[in-house]
């Protein structure tokens, strides 16, 4: 399977590297001009555990030189989502599928307005990472994948990738619920991200102080009313699993984090935004993830 990755950042970069070195043939398209040309000259260099693996990755910023894909996957960011797909067009074969792995809400419904909807497969992913530089990506966190069909009819093409992300060595189930586990990961970038952008902090040291814990835990309350009142199915305690996310990850700085640290856009409107927006249309109140997201928004107008 020719696997393409767009948006090769610090997530998409881990999952290419990965597939790479179990043999998949994958292509890392990205628009940083100087993290691709670090990945064609040197190679991409794979940071776990303090040590530093080399790999020999396929990377360009044009998409067009790539040729066709079997399997198309998102890593972009949500606001960028409605470019990456127009541009990625030119892979689209016949029985290319795309998957989004992306963080948030509202990816399917863009991903849509130019692939056919049965092209289409939506995922999550516990896997963490951090971009350090052109061409070098650490792995900083362990979680299991999961990817499934919109309407959630189980099928042959998500049992065959996740067994090639298995191979992979990233956990991944094929699942016929996966828009519940969209709002189960939006949870713990719900919880997380924005705190981290705002503190500074890394993940796992949201837990250590009394303040952070407690805007966590009300950031998190929130999302889960307005969850409840859309009908999606919750198991177990989401609070208490955004707090085990955030140890598992705990080196690790969010994207939204990595946004901040590089003066860039990040993926607010998606995420506590998210909240805010589905909330208001349901009548409910979300002052917290409301306050968060204006908080966020403000500081990026400074960038």
């Amino acid at each position: 399977m020719k696997t393409v990755i767009v948006g090769a950042g610090a997530m998409g970069s881990l999952f290419g590297g990965l597939l790479t070195l179990s043999g998949e043939e994958v292509w890392l398209v990205d628009i940083r001009k100087d993290h691709v040309d670090a990945m064609r000259t040197g190679g991409l260099t794979l940071e776990e555990g303090g040590k530093h693996q080399v790999i020999r990755v396929n990377a360009t910023t044009d998409a067009a030189s790539v040729g066709k894909g079997d399997l198309i996957l998102l890593f972009v960011k949500t606001y960028q989502t409605e470019k990456a797909v127009s541009d990625s067009s030119v892979l689209q074969g016949e029985d290319t599928i795309y998957l989004s792995l992306q963080n948030g809400l509202g990816n399917e419904e863009t991903i849509c307005k130019r692939v056919d909807r049965k092209k289409v497969i939506l995922g999550v992913t516990g896997q963490g990472a951090t971009y350090l530089g052109p061409g070098f990506v650490r792995h900083a966190g362990w979680g299991e994948t999961h990817i499934g069909e919109l309407e959630g009819e189980k099928s042959a093409r998500t049992a065959q990738i996740a067994q090639m992300l298995n191979r992979a060595g990233i956990p991944t189930r094929a699942s016929s619920e996966i828009r519940d586990l969209i709002w189960g990961k939006l949870f713990a970038n719900v919880g997380i991200n924005a705190l981290t952008a705002l503190t500074g902090m890394k993940n796992g040291q949201l837990l250590d102080y009394p303040e952070t814990l407690r805007l966590m835990e009300a950031l998190v309350s929130e999302a889960i009313g307005v969850a409840k009142q859309k009908g999606i199915r919750i198991e177990g305690d989401p609070v208490q699993k955004v707090k085990e996310m955030a140890e598992a990850t705990r080196g690790n700085r969010s994207s939204m984090g990595q946004d901040f640290d590089y003066k860039r856009r990040t993926e607010i409107d998606a995420i506590n935004g998210a909240v805010v927006r589905e909330a208001q249309h349901l009548g409910i109140a979300s002052p917290v993830n409301q306050t968060v997201t204006d908080l966020v928004k403000a500081i990026e107008k400074s960038f």
